[in-house]
């Protein structure tokens, strides 16, 4: 017997007569703001607050037999946000099912054909998700280059698997595809890197040909006293990149913030200072590794991604 639906549970189209709703007025109190979609075809209060509950709830609710959630979707559930940005919105979940299997006609669910040892696999909230480092290890090497490392770097940070134990597993993989991507970009992954953005910017440096930057480096003024922390320095010449993501340098105050620590940075230290926003990180001009190479003495090739 099917449970009854609960204020705080999410909950699939097809069970709307359960809350006393036909399907025109779920869509009038949905644009209202009555209700969020948490995945394809799935919904919740919205006023639940989200969290990892909310997210294995909902993907339980259409999960195929025998399927186990992975790659960006297992991740999302872990609480780590993996997807590229142009799949951000998509929320349509990924799940791996045995060869042969009988596949679901599900709208809004993708299926990979696959094979996963028992190990491979751990339950969360009573859902079959890929491990953490199978996780890594999927999106190193299905994921296009930059979003590959975003993907691998945001799990080490999260402290879910370490870069030691994502190299080692892909390892003992042969013959898979995308396996060479992996253990390229697996020497890269940077736990203490804190934003896509910044895996981003570290890659193109590094692809640019001007050596792997120090992440997270705590700049001292003369007297000892923190100045602040950038996000990539190369310390012997003194150069500091740092990129200017929407959530945390968008706000007056977070702009008045970051002027007067470069101010400081530039005028009174003496660094030098290249800052990358969306619009030209993610774009297909390569002028930030042109300036920063002119601060190396390092003549940049031609952006490869």
């Amino acid at each position: 017997m099917t449970a009854l639906l609960t204020r705080d549970q999410p909950f699939r189209l097809d069970r709307l007569a359960e809350l006393g709703l036909d399907p025109p007025a779920f869509a009038r109190r949905r644009r209202a703001g009555a209700y969020r979609r948490v995945l394809r075809g799935v919904y919740v209060d919205a006023a639940v607050p989200d969290s990892r509950s909310v997210r294995t709830a909902a993907a339980k609710l259409i999960r195929p037999p025998d399927g186990v959630l992975m790659g960006c979707s297992a991740a999302w559930v872990m609480g780590v946000d993996t997807f590229a940005p142009s799949a951000r919105f998509d929320l349509t979940p990924d799940w791996m099912v045995p060869h042969g299997s009988t596949r679901s006609v599900r709208r809004g669910v993708r299926f990979v054909e696959g094979y996963l040892r028992p190990e491979d696999v751990l339950v969360m909230d009573g859902l079959p998700v890929t491990t953490p480092t199978r996780t890594a290890s999927d999106l190193l090497r299905r994921l296009r280059r930059p979003w590959a490392l975003a993907a691998a770097d945001g799990l080490t940070h999260a402290g879910l698997t370490t870069p030691a134990d994502i190299e080692a597993y892909l390892a003992r993989l042969r013959g898979y595809p995308g396996i060479v991507q992996a253990r390229e970009l697996v020497l890269l992954v940077e736990p203490r890197s804190e934003s896509a953005g910044e895996s981003v910017q570290r890659l193109r440096l590094v692809d640019g040909g001007l050596g792997r930057p120090e992440p997270q480096y705590v700049v001292l003024d003369r007297t000892g006293r923190t100045v602040g922390r950038v996000d990539h320095a190369y310390v012997a010449q003194r150069v500091i990149c740092e990129h200017d993501g929407v959530e945390f340098h968008s706000h007056p105050d977070d702009k008045t913030r970051d002027e007067r620590r470069r101010w400081c940075l530039t005028e009174v230290l003496g660094w030098r200072l290249v800052v990358t926003t969306g619009h030209d990180l993610f774009g297909k001009d390569n002028a930030f590794e042109r300036e920063v190479g002119a601060y190396l003495g390092i003549e940049t090739g031609p952006r490869l991604w």
